[in-house]
């Protein structure tokens, strides 16, 4: 790596991932970004350049258990028992549930649905469930994107005379459930190499492997194009914020492309309302999901299942309706206890602490992990947020690369500390007796720490690339759309420009954003724009007067930017050097 700047405006030192010249060539860019990210082969580059189902997509059989899991599913159809599908009250959980009820239903099954409600039942399969299950006829039982901590659930559901398939994502604790199949790609004698996948994207080839039970059992299947499915699955695959490689990355480009199409009467009628134009991984994770999740923050996931499902017009409209005016509740709640997490974690971060355990009473649970992810990001430090109810704590952590938080979860859980818990590397939840929140933290801190123990904390920020300001332009833009989708495991191009002066700049929104044109070497305009920069030493750089027409480098992102019609290149702007 090469060293661009030794400190910007932000005290960050700005290197490149790689020793090379400053580049503008626009295929040698693309190349050098992609060798970065050790994609190398000219099959390997092709392929990630253009990714697709079609050869992506590994046999379903390669996951543990697939094929008892299709088997019994497939057998219970022909024998028309009554089957019970489990989800889960997020955007995973939910268009997971959405996917398997969608295609059950067009083949003319029995099946009937449950998702927990977060704040009565919690996270996973619970009893009174099951048992409702049971009276209403069901004899099969498949969860997806939960059921594998629930060892006492599973064996309930087997007593009443249902058989049990699981199909989930998140780490499985030492002793599996009985189950009569599991397929969860991260149990330790799963040799897919799939444990990427989000719930969803395991309960989609758990369709594809049943479908084709079904047709080589000469059941017909016709009224239903699985390809049709891959708009939800891309929405909680992003949305579950998973990496976006290999087969998850041909999920989020083919599923947006569904997307756009607006063949799903909810998602078409939430588009509208969010004011979603063009589907995009930011369009699904900031627009979309936060709209799909609120019902499940506040009260139950129902009515977001619903809208997927829903095939009328005027029910996807009120449907929609509600679910952005809950959306607007939740940001109202969430702000509110943002203020006062915030005082709390500036504090803890004074004691020196590596993780943030913050807990309030009586704060509203569905907003616990949105906090905690805006915390981490904030303080770049793994952070858990909970709500304190009486004797019992419950909470939602968020964690940063290089702390798997799930396994953390699960060693406090195997340690007695917490009475349930769950998640993977990224995010958990958890429920602990409120006199063993001390320990918990106690044995949090302790947990980052060994985890970080021999990763060096760095003051550099590392670039994709260094070229002049003269070439970021709509060509550019165009070239690196070719790396989309991006997200987790593919994050977006970050770029240096060289070359560039100040022509001017102003606040635009609140007053946190700024907005103004840079003037390359060749006397064109780059529009820039900075988010929440005003208070900081760049904005105070780029709102001074006397800094017009003064050369600066620019650290950001290249995107495209669309304002009364018309489409240009905006550079978003994250830090500044001179």
């Amino acid at each position: 790596m090469r060293t661009i700047v030794e400190e910007s405006m932000l005290g960050k030192a700005w290197v490149l991932a790689v020793d090379s010249s400053p580049q503008s060539e626009d295929n040698d860019l693309i190349r050098a970004i992609l060798s970065n990210r050790g994609i190398t082969e000219s099959v390997e580059i092709q392929k990630f350049l253009n990714p697709a189902i079609k050869e992506s997509m590994p046999d379903p059989y390669v996951l543990k258990d697939m094929d008892a899991a299709a088997r019994i599913v497939s057998d219970a159809i022909i024998a028309g028992k009554k089957i019970a599908v489990f989800g889960d009250y997020d955007v995973d959980g939910i268009t997971s549930t959405a996917i398997v009820v969608k295609y059950l239903r067009a083949i003319d099954v029995g099946v009937v649905w449950h998702l927990p409600d977060r704040e009565v039942e919690g996270y996973g399969l619970n009893a009174d469930a099951i048992k409702d299950f049971a009276e209403q006829g069901a004899e099969v039982l498949i969860s997806v994107d939960c059921g594998i901590s629930g060892v006492n659930e599973v064996a309930l559901a087997k007593q009443l005379g249902m058989q049990v398939v699981i199909t989930d994502h998140h780490n499985p604790d030492r002793n599996l459930p009985a189950a009569d199949a599991i397929v969860n790609p991260k149990r330790a004698d799963d040799g897919s190499g799939l444990n990427y996948l989000a719930g969803v994207g395991v309960a989609f080839m758990f369709l594809v492997a049943l479908n084709r039970e079904l047709r080589n059992a000469g059941r017909e299947t016709q009224n239903m194009n699985l390809m049709d499915c891959l708009d939800l699955v891309a929405l909680g695959t992003i949305c579950d914020t998973m990496p976006l490689i290999g087969l998850n990355r041909a999920f989020v480009a083919t599923g947006l492309k569904v997307l756009d199409l607006r063949q799903n009467i909810g998602l078409r009628a939430l588009m509208e309302i969010a004011g979603v134009k063009k589907s995009s991984v930011y369009a699904a994770g900031f627009a979309i999901g936060p709209r799909l999740n609120a019902a499940g923050r506040l009260d139950s996931a129902a009515p977001s299942l619903e809208l997927l499902l829903t095939d009328n017009v005027l029910i996807a409209r009120d449907l929609a309706e509600k679910l952005n005016k809950m959306n607007q509740e939740r940001m109202d709640i969430q702000n509110r206890i943002m203020t006062a997490a915030i005082d709390m974690a500036d504090k803890c971060c004074a004691s020196g602490k590596c993780s943030l355990m913050l807990c309030g009473d009586n704060w509203h649970g569905g907003v616990m992990g949105i906090i905690a992810g805006r915390l981490k990001d904030k303080y770049e430090m793994p952070s858990l947020v909970a709500t304190k109810s009486g004797d019992v704590i419950n909470g939602s952590g968020r964690s940063i690369p290089g702390v798997d938080l799930g396994k953390i979860i699960h060693d406090a859980l195997s340690a007695g500390l917490l009475s349930e818990g769950g998640g993977h590397a990224a995010a958990a939840g958890f429920t602990l007796p409120a006199e063993n929140e001390t320990a918990f933290c106690e044995f949090l801190e302790a947990a980052v720490m060994e985890q970080l123990k021999g990763i060096e904390s760095s003051n550099e920020t590392v670039a994709d690339a260094e070229l002049d300001a003269s070439a970021a332009g709509m060509n550019l833009v165009r070239e690196l759309s070719y790396l989309a989708p991006f997200g987790q495991g593919n994050p977006e191009p970050l770029l240096i420009l060289n070359g560039g002066t100040i022509a001017w700049a102003s606040t635009m929104g609140n007053g946190d954003h700024i907005r103004g044109n840079i003037r390359t070497s060749k006397g064109d305009m780059l529009q820039f724009a900075g988010f929440n920069l005003t208070a900081t030493k760049v904005g105070e750089f780029l709102l001074d007067d006397s800094n017009i027409n003064r050369k600066i480098k620019l650290l950001g992102k290249l995107k495209e930017n669309e304002y009364n019609g018309r489409v240009s290149a905006q550079f978003i702007i994250e830090d500044v050097a001179v």
